[in-house]
Parts: C-alpha cells; sequence; structure tokens
C-alpha cells in the first residue's frame, strides 16, 4: 500500500474526497434538511441547519470510509474498482482508519449541539453503516439495508430539530429507503458477472436483469407512494404535491433512460437523474414551508 504522508496536503485532501465521493452528498443531505424543514413546519434556525449539515457530513463520510475499508479487498479483485484509493495504494487502510476515526468525532460533536434524544440513538446509524459491506456477502438483500440506511437521512433530520419521531418522518424515511434501494438494484448490474464469479450476492446475481428492472420499479413506486402518505399526514400545501409529482416524472424519466439489454446511459439514470430527484424534491419542501 503506498502512503499517504508522501503526497501534499492539497493531493491527500483530493484523496479522501474521492474515497467518499463527496459530490454524491446531493442524494442525502437535502432529504436531512427536508425531515429537518417538514418537522417544523419553516425553515430551521441557522444552527440547526449547520449542525444537521455537519452531521450529515461526518456520518456519510464515516459511511462511505468504512465501506472502502472493509471491501478493499473485493475492491481489488474487481477491474472497475481497482484503482480505488485503497486497493491501488494511493491511500493506506490505516490512514483509512484514521479519517473514520475523525469522521466519527465530527458526528458526535454535531450529534452533542442538537436534540438530546440524539445523543442516544446515534450508534443506531453506526452499527448500521459497519453492517453494510458484510451483507453482500451473504445475501441479496444488502440493496434493501443500504436503503434503510440512507432513509435514515429525513429521520435523523426531523429528530435532531424537533426531537420525536412520529410515523410521518418513518413515511419520509421508507420513501428514500425505496428511492436508493431501488437505483441500488440497477448499480449491481455493473458488476453481477465479477459478483457471481466471487460468490458474492446481489439481486442482479438473484434474479437476473430482468428481475432488477422489476424491484426498481416496485421500489420507486413505494418512493412516490409514502412521499404521498407523508404529505396526508402533514396536510401539506399544493408545493409539496407539486414535489411529490415532480419526483415521480423525474423517476419515470430515470427508467427510460435504460431498458433490458440497453444499459449504455446506466450511469446517467444513477448519478445524474438521482441527483437531480433530491435537490428538486428539497427546492419543492422548500417553497412549501416558506
Amino acid at each position: 500500500m503506498g502512503n499517504t504522508f508522501s503526497a501534499s496536503p492539497l493531493e491527500t485532501t483530493s484523496l479522501f474526497a474521492k474515497l467518499v465521493k463527496i459530490e454524491h452528498t446531493v442524494f442525502a443531505l437535502p432529504f436531512a434538511y427536508v425531515g429537518a424543514f417538514l418537522a417544523l413546519g419553516k425553515v430551521p434556525s441557522a444552527g440547526q441547519i449547520l449542525w444537521v449539515t455537519v452531521a450529515m457530513a461526518g456520518a456519510r463520510s464515516l459511511a462511505m470510509a468504512l465501506n472502502r475499508l472493509i471491501d478493499a479487498g473485493i475492491d481489488a479483485r474487481n477491474p472497475r474498482t481497482a484503482g480505488r484509493e485503497i486497493p491501488s495504494g494511493k491511500l493506506s487502510p490505516a490512514a483509512v482508519l484514521g479519517f473514520c476515526g475523525v469522521a466519527l468525532i465530527v458526528f458526535l460533536v454535531a450529534v452533542w449541539q442538537l436534540q438530546p434524544i440524539v445523543r442516544w440513538l446515534w450508534p443506531i446509524p453506526v452499527v448500521a453503516f459497519v453492517v453494510y459491506p458484510y451483507l453482500k456477502r451473504f445475501t441479496w438483500l444488502c440493496h434493501i439495508w443500504l436503503g434503510v440506511v440512507d432513509g435514515l437521512a429525513p429521520v435523523g433530520g426531523w429528530v435532531a430539530v424537533k426531537g420525536t419521531l412520529p410515523w410521518e418522518a418513518w413515511a419520509l424515511g421508507g420513501a428514500v429507503a425505496a428511492w436508493v434501494a431501488g437505483f441500488d438494484l440497477f448499480y449491481a448490474l455493473f458488476d453481477v458477472d465479477i459478483d457471481r464469479a466471487q460468490g458474492l450476492h446481489s439481486w442482479a446475481v438473484r434474479f437476473g436483469e430482468r428481475g432488477v428492472f422489476v424491484g426498481a420499479r416496485v421500489m420507486h413506486l413505494l418512493t412516490v407512494v409514502f412521499l404521498a402518505a407523508a404529505g396526508v399526514g402533514l396536510h401539506t400545501g399544493g408545493w409539496y404535491w407539486a414535489g411529490v409529482v415532480a419526483v415521480a416524472a423525474l423517476l419515470g424519466y430515470e427508467h427510460s433512460l435504460v431498458r433490458p439489454g440497453d444499459l449504455r446511459r446506466l450511469d446517467a439514470a444513477f448519478f445524474t437523474m438521482n441527483g437531480v430527484i433530491s435537490v428538486t424534491f428539497f427546492v419543492f419542501v422548500l417553497a412549501d414551508v416558506l
């Protein structure tokens, strides 16, 4: 493995940013804001927004770094992922483990600035982060677990500013869980042959390409259902419902980009459209609470 101390501070920072795919924060962070904004029915205070942001950044960095660390051996045997920071030797396992420690500290510092109940709940996502990378070794339900982990974003945002966990918060969490699980089924198609050769489990390995499409469609239908249920429970206004319609339309467009036997635009469906979906829905929620 390489030695990160030979790199400049700027280069090392860039390597860690790539390790945790910091640009993908756009998937989860807007939904944490959605939970916080809908919990209060208004824009939270600047302090609340700041510490929710810091907590999400710490939690997501910890989750991604743990995933890369635990999966380093698997990544090294996969041509698509062999160039990642740990398998390629650009970052050492020890350096990444230290980064995990820093991310955990950042997360905990933020947690202690939010509602007191969060100080008791913080181990739940951390345990979930550790468990997730191992699941592909045992079960094709790993995608559902990933969805549940990311579904904690709006739930966490809600409880962080309100201190309660009503069913509407869980409905929002269910929407994100189904959304993430659905597009992770598509993502598994990138590695189906390698996973099968390595004895790893995924929805794609278990049910094939057509099974992925069926599963993803069901998950994304559930996303819209959960968002609608939360809207009914919260008595939201027209902007919220326009957001639900926009999410449904964008999910439909995402599914139109790929079809069994034609995955040429899978990157666009996964990366671009999902970032658009999360930001778009947040904008509509923001308009609704203003």
